[in-house]
């Protein structure tokens, strides 16, 4: 059962190769992405300033996203195999432990967002309060979530050299 997929492959499209381009291409989706996300968290406190509509404490897993952006992204691929650093004080051990952090503060972060937006602006919500502040917040945390995938995985580290 292990094996029964080995043969499968993906058809090769031609028309997405990007070559020596990827990291560009990567960084410019991820950065956008990245923008777009606080940028629309920005607009919902300057829509609602009002703490009764958009509290200012729901800015907090934005701000651990950004944060968890920088710690799984600071290492790179070869730090966490092995092939680039090797010691140090933690070396490759502490390289992987260090983007398992980020990984979690991501992950719990998009949760925390998820709580926010179904907890206190849908079901919460008795038609009082406007539900943009709490989708933003989501939206927020979702683009600075897959910006940090894309900016992660998309990137080769061949072209560096």
């Amino acid at each position: 059962m292990s094996g029964f997929l080995d043969n499968c492959q993906w058809p090769k499209c031609d028309c997405i190769e990007l070559g020596e381009r990827r990291n560009y291409v990567a960084s410019v989706i991820s950065g956008v992405m990245f923008f777009t996300g606080w940028w629309m968290v920005i607009d919902a406190a300057a829509v609602y300033p009002s703490s009764a509509d958009f509290n200012h404490a729901y800015h907090t897993p934005g701000v651990i996203s950004t944060i968890a952006f920088f710690l799984m992204n600071s290492v790179s691929t070869g730090q966490i195999r092995g092939e680039s650093y090797t010691n140090g004080c933690l070396g490759q051990t502490g390289a992987r432990v260090w983007l398992f952090f980020g990984f979690l503060l991501a992950f719990g972060a998009l949760i925390a967002a998820c709580w926010i937006l179904f907890g206190f602006y849908v079901v919460g919500n008795h038609g009082d309060i406007p539900d943009w502040p709490g989708i933003a917040v989501f939206l927020q945390n979702a683009l600075i979530f897959f910006s940090g995938m894309v900016f992660k995985f998309g990137r080769t580290e061949d072209l560096w050299a």
